[in-house]
């Protein structure tokens, strides 16, 4: 389960239908990953289980890892549709793809679709943006990132 289903996330945004995600696509001129869809056909966003995503580079937030609270869906108040291109813009982010992820410095830094290899109807990996804004590779795709996530206990964080 990737998804913490202890309560009702904000972020979690109403059942997925397939023309929501072709509105999203065109709103945000990207074909969205497979595995992120199929996330959200289960659940359209909320709060991640297992928030920590190790690093092999040191973070604004930790040494060794990055943690994301929570991923946007589709549609709704916060999917990634309607807040990526304003939190690009209001963030300094780079133009590489859109966000995904909530971390806890609510947009110091954050997690990305990044399409600046694949172009925007490829497999974008993700890609983690510090405070300096320079994307730092994270996973090979989104699927990988999911697979990545692990309990933020690993890291010795209380929360998790």
């Amino acid at each position: 389960m990737i998804f913490d289903q202890t309560d009702e996330s904000e972020f979690a945004g109403p059942p997925v239908d397939a023309e929501m995600i072709r509105h999203a696509e065109d709103v945000l001129q990207v074909r969205l990953p497979k595995s992120y869809v199929d996330l959200l056909s289960v659940q359209n966003g909320g709060d991640l289980r297992n928030r920590c995503f190790p690093t092999e580079f040191p973070t604004s937030w930790a040494p060794d890892h990055v943690c994301v609270d929570a991923i946007w869906g589709v549609g709704g108040e916060w999917g990634v549709d309607v807040v990526s291109r304003d939190m690009i813009t209001e963030w300094r982010y780079p133009e590489i793809g859109v966000v995904f992820g909530i971390t806890p410095s609510a947009g110091h830094d954050t997690v990305m679709l990044d399409y600046s290899e694949c172009g925007p109807f490829g497999e974008p990996s993700v890609a983690y943006i510090d405070e300096d804004r320079v994307p730092r590779p994270l996973a090979n795709s989104f699927a990988e990132f999911l697979q990545g996530l692990v309990s933020c206990r690993t890291f010795g964080d209380d929360e998790d």
